[in-house]
């Protein structure tokens, strides 16, 4: 069983940036790609970024391409996502999740784990 907690969401101004953490509990989080989802009111969950169980290999969205950072510390058991250049379509709230099977994949069904979410509002 793997527990996630997310942490570093709050308001910022447009153009601004938040760093967010995800902490996981359980002596295998190194061998689990993790990844980054969101969802805004209305809207359906949608995939952000994902990363392999190393960190040598990252997957983003198209539409936070260039913008945001995925990361993992393994030592430390934890992902982050780096935000920068924020846009008021980035409001959401925002999920980590793991997949036990490393695929890094930008598909919502092929995570095992979920955290129960940070909220990002991002004010124009």
């Amino acid at each position: 069983q793997v527990q996630l907690v997310e942490s570093g969401g709050g308001l910022v101004q447009a153009g601004g940036s938040l760093r967010l953490s995800c902490a996981a509990s359980g002596r295998t989080f190194s061998s689990y790609a993790m990844g980054w989802f969101r969802q805004a009111p209305g809207k359906a969950r949608e995939f952000v970024a994902a990363i392999s169980w190393s960190g040598g290999s990252t997957y983003y969205a198209d539409s936070v391409k260039g913008r945001f950072t995925i990361s993992r510390d393994n030592a430390k058991n934890t992902v982050y996502l780096q935000m920068n250049s924020l846009k008021p379509e980035d409001t959401a709230v925002y999920y980590c999740a793991a997949d036990v099977n490393n695929r890094y994949s930008g598909s919502y069904y092929e995570y095992d784990y979920w955290g129960q979410g940070t909220q990002v509002t991002v004010s124009s």
